[in-house]
């Protein structure tokens, strides 16, 4: 079986939130509901998953000292209780389309936490709409670990990008900015879900010379994946 590249070892997704920009508090479904419109049948997903939101930080110029920017004037730290392992990242999505502002999530279940979040930007085409892309999580950690120090920025972009950084499965290359890294684990995934196809049609294919074909474009693909996971 094609699995993406494994987490890096240095993969840290849980920080020390400087206590200045603490908020703590409590964010209703109901909240979410208004701003975001969402269906009956995702309501129904909030009600089964979730068991409380809470705006935990708030990450702007006057609570960590950083300049912010027009593609990033703030960043929002929410943590989620969970009632299951799990959450629908169409749940996730909601939340993000009813907050303006990047998120960084921290679901919390059994004593563990994974950090969660997508690619957020403002739209280049429609003013004062959001774009949002694929959700990026580290691995879950038990929560008596000791948080790890903020990575060091210029600006509030910056830092919202290094924490980007630490959701993703493969490392950034040298120079690498986000949006091409981000691009880059896209074309992963795809050439993966291609491959599993193929073995799965190898699998099931009689013919000789069907699984000599077969094989030969698992090679291929396989390359490609070597070279886009490198």
């Amino acid at each position: 079986m094609t699995h993406l590249a494994t987490q890096p070892t240095t993969a840290r997704a849980l920080f020390a939130w400087p206590a200045k920009a603490a908020v703590s508090q409590s964010v209703a479904k109901a909240k979410i509901y208004a701003h975001a419109k969402p269906t009956v049948a995702l309501r129904a997903l909030f009600v089964a998953q979730i068991e409380s939101i809470t705006w935990a930080y708030k990450l702007a110029p006057e609570s960590i000292n950083l300049p912010a920017t027009t593609e990033v004037p703030e960043i929002e730290v929410f943590e989620i209780a969970l009632k299951q392992p799990g959450v629908s990242r169409s749940v996730l999505r909601c939340i993000d389309k009813a907050i303006p502002f990047p998120i960084l999530f921290v679901l919390r279940h059994d004593g563990k936490s994974q950090p969660i979040a997508a690619y957020k930007r403002p739209s280049e085409a429609e003013s004062g709409q959001w774009v949002l892309g694929d959700y990026h999580a580290a691995p879950w950690q038990p929560d008596d670990l000791p948080p790890h120090s903020l990575p060091i920025a210029l600006n509030l972009q910056g830092l919202y990008e290094q924490l980007l950084r630490q959701h993703l499965v493969v490392p950034a290359r040298a120079g690498e900015s986000l949006r091409n890294q981000l691009d880059r684990l896209a074309q992963l995934k795809a050439k993966q879900a291609a491959a599993a196809k193929l073995e799965s049609r190898l699998m099931q294919e009689k013919q000789f010379n069907r699984k000599v074909e077969i094989n030969a474009q698992l090679r291929t693909i396989r390359s490609e994946l070597q070279v886009l996971a490198s």
